[in-house]
């Protein structure tokens, strides 16, 4: 039972991906595949280290090119366009990313660090929306009430944990349609945990989440869907409740049993 036997979501997508294929140089990370993602749901993707799960949705926002060497063939559409055929910036500003370790930029306030997106390209804003945009975005990531009082302090004197909503608020600042998330909890104790999983449950109401976890216990808690992959191929995808207590394959099974990871 491989990627070609996938059955498609029942609600609307909003990446349809059709054949992927995403190389380091001639070796293959991603092989065929091909999905639907559904629209303002969480999409968990899951499987053992090095099976390309973070390369697949660095390919969702033409980051994975970025790589020496790294190339991709198939078809991504976002909402009906190829984003293989769109300019790589525009792409990443519908398409947002948290990465695994929060990463606000060191020397720039708290404010700035939201607004970070809009300096990169190029927009230049009024101080009154530009102070809207930055209390809409940390009330989104949860952060508001935490920092307002220290929006002109570095965001590095945030606690790791608030660094990473930060990192949320920042991506979230530029109204994405996608929020890419690469195992956002895993340098985080299990607090920070719990509120960054709070806030995935809650944003999928304005945005798609598409979140990398090694967590299957995390996965079953905030994902509608998972995604579950093996040496780089799609082995599974559907409704999580399907995939954790009746998977098609036996190497979902094995894996939610904990036989490898």
């Amino acid at each position: 039972m491989g990627a070609k036997a996938i059955v498609d979501p029942k609600e609307p997508a909003i990446f349809d991906i059709r054949n992927l294929w995403a190389y380091y140089g001639e070796k293959p990370a991603i092989r065929e595949v091909t999905v639907k993602i559904p629209e303002k749901k969480v999409t968990a993707v899951m499987g053992p280290s090095g099976c390309g799960k973070t390369t697949f949705i660095r390919c969702l926002n033409r980051l994975h090119e970025l790589t020496p060497g790294a190339r991709v063939e198939g078809e991504i559409y976002l909402k009906g366009e190829n984003i293989l055929d769109l300019d790589p910036v525009l792409v990443r500003r519908r398409v947002g990313m948290v990465f695994q370790r929060p990463n606000p930029f060191p020397t720039m306030t708290i404010y700035d660090n939201v607004l970070a997106g809009y300096k990169l390209l190029g927009i230049r804003l009024r101080r009154e929306e530009a102070d809207r945009i930055v209390e809409e975005a940390l009330r989104k990531a949860a952060l508001w009430e935490e920092v307002k009082d220290s929006l002109h302090k570095r965001g590095t004197y945030l606690s790791g944990g608030q660094q990473q909503r930060l990192c949320i608020a920042r991506a979230l600042a530029i109204n994405p349609e996608v929020l890419l998330m690469d195992e956002p909890t895993s340098a985080l104790d299990p607090k920070s945990t719990a509120k960054i999983e709070e806030l995935v449950v809650e944003l999928k109401r304005s945005v798609t989440i598409v979140i990398v976890t090694h967590n299957i216990a995390q996965a079953g808690r905030v994902s509608d869907y998972t995604a579950f992959f093996y040496l780089g191929e799609l082995v599974e995808f559907g409704p999580t409740s399907q995939v954790f207590t009746v998977p098609r394959d036996p190497r979902t099974e094995d894996f939610l049993k904990g036989k490898f990871g």
